[in-house]
């Protein structure tokens, strides 16, 4: 446990916000299988300011999923600060996350998201300015740099905590390595000394050894899944359990699989309509079934759909031919 401002998280497993993913139903399934704190997608300062109706959904929390961290992002202080208060006042976000480190040039070319890490005296600007006007904790998630040659992870993390940050997450990587090659490891934990707010470490936890080991070698207070957790919320529930146990739990089942993707879609359905939450739930379920032998033919197929009854008649007809598959290979093996 610890906590961030006066917001106590359960455990020290987080999951990360990720773009165009972490919406309320992903949240809200992620939470049910133990996350101590859930952060949403990035949301755009100037969309809530000018109160986008996309944007302002974005903005939607299930009480459920509390504790949960929401993420904005801007390059302009003014409609920075009025996006943090305008959370602060009307939603039941716990905590306000600024983003750091999206690397996606068209958030970088407005002064947003990773283009930040250039320039330590921006960060406590910016980031003092929000502490100042909302009562809510303020975080923020960053990468370790811009490139090679620019990287000021220790300052621009102590930046944040002499700005009034409550905490600091860390990815590994900086914004020209994008998601590829290994996160470094060594700079979070020299970030971990150099700073007494909490830090949560980012980027190759894959395992829930992985997350362990990300504890004990850097000393962060927190390990922030992402990908790993993509179609497989139980990455996060065996993590919290091997952390405070020690034992690895056994995988679920190609049922429990597909009950949990389709409780997903029935989610997304009802945050956005059968039409765009069947079209969004395709890639969830090409993760959902990664893993599962034979599962080429649904997949293509999944990238057909376009209701709710062709997805679920697919889902279920493959759990049918797995189990069957598997009570013959019992029988004969």
């Amino acid at each position: 446990m610890f906590k961030i401002g006066n917001v106590e998280i359960s455990n020290r497993v987080v999951l990360a916000p990720m773009a165009g993913i972490s919406n309320s139903a992903f949240r809200l399934t992620v939470k049910e299988f133990g996350a101590g704190l859930v952060c949403a997608e990035m949301i755009s300062d100037k969309g809530i300011v000018l109160k986008n109706k996309k944007t302002m959904n974005m903005l939607y929390i299930d009480e459920r999923e509390n504790p949960m961290s929401l993420q904005i992002f801007g390059g302009e202080k003014e409609t920075l600060v009025e996006a943090a208060q305008f959370v602060d006042k009307n939603t039941n976000a716990d905590i306000i996350d600024i983003n750091m480190g999206c690397p996606v040039p068209k958030i970088t070319k407005c002064d947003a998201g990773a283009k930040w890490l250039l320039d330590p005296d921006k960060i406590y600007d910016m980031v003092s300015a929000v502490v100042e006007n909302v009562d809510k904790p303020v975080t923020v998630k960053m990468r370790m740099g811009w490139d090679e040659d620019h990287i000021y992870a220790v300052r621009n993390a102590q930046a944040v905590e002499r700005a009034g940050g409550a905490a600091v997450a860390l990815h590994g990587r900086t914004r020209v390595q994008l998601y590829e090659g290994k996160a470094n490891w060594d700079i979070i934990r020299e970030v971990k000394q150099s700073i007494n707010i909490p830090l949560m470490g980012n980027g190759d936890v894959n395992t829930p050894q992985d997350a362990k080991r990300m504890l004990d070698e850097t000393g962060c207070d927190g390990v922030m899944i992402g990908r790993a957790a993509l179609g497989n919320p139980w990455m996060i529930y065996s993590t919290v359990k091997y952390l405070e146990t020690g034992e690895l739990v056994s995988d679920p089942s190609i049922r429990e699989k597909m009950d949990v993707c389709i409780l997903h879609l029935d989610r997304l359905i009802s945050l956005k309509g059968e039409y765009v939450a069947v079209r969004e739930m395709r890639k969830h379920a090409a993760w959902y079934l990664k893993g599962i032998k034979g599962n080429a033919k649904t997949r293509n197929a999944v990238n057909e759909c376009e209701t709710r009854e062709q997805l679920v008649t697919l889902l279920n007809a493959l759990v049918l031919e797995v189990e069957e598959r598997e009570r013959f290979e019992m029988e004969v093996g």
